[in-house]
């Protein structure tokens, strides 16, 4: 009964999140982002939907955003080798293409859909723009991204020396 009043409560006031909302909050870029914020990201997503071996993009190519994952898998690997060249697979609430949010350089891989896949992107002029008019925001998911960027540099360099 509480929590039902808690939830119509949370109606009332606008703070229930929305099942878009809960699976973006699922995503770690987005587990510290408050409610009314992630609101403001999920406007700038671009929601997108691959089929099973299809390319998300080609190694060489210009970066120009980062990769949410809804549902399905991706494999990250040396151009046109998803089998023998596998950098990574990723499943749903994974994210890919970071670089892309800092730099200009090319892709220094090919993704490809595992299997068929929803994700959601976030392209790096939209960024640049929440930069401008959230900074706030875009300062949380700049922290974050810091973060997930040193946890991955971490398990490369013990994958590495293992």
């Amino acid at each position: 009964m509480l929590l039902s009043l808690t939830n119509k409560f949370k109606a009332f006031t606008g703070q229930l999140e929305s099942p878009q909302l809960a699976t973006l909050r699922g995503i770690s870029l987005f587990s510290q982002i408050a409610t009314g914020e992630l609101r403001a990201i999920r406007g700038l997503l671009h929601r997108r939907t691959y089929l099973k071996d299809e390319i998300i993009f080609d190694e060489g190519e210009e970066a120009q955003a980062i990769y949410f994952i809804l549902q399905g898998k991706v494999v990250i690997c040396r151009q046109g080798r998803p089998l023998d060249g596998t950098i990574a697979e990723l499943g749903a609430s994974q994210c890919f293409g970071e670089m892309a949010l800092l730099d200009n350089s090319p892709r220094m891989a090919q993704v490809r859909a595992a299997e068929d896949c929803t994700l959601d992107v976030l392209f790096r002029e939209d960024f640049l723009n929440l930069l401008q008019t959230h900074s706030q925001i875009a300062s949380k998911l700049s922290l974050e991204l810091a973060r997930m960027m040193g946890e991955r540099l971490r398990q490369s360099i013990n994958s590495y020396v293992l």
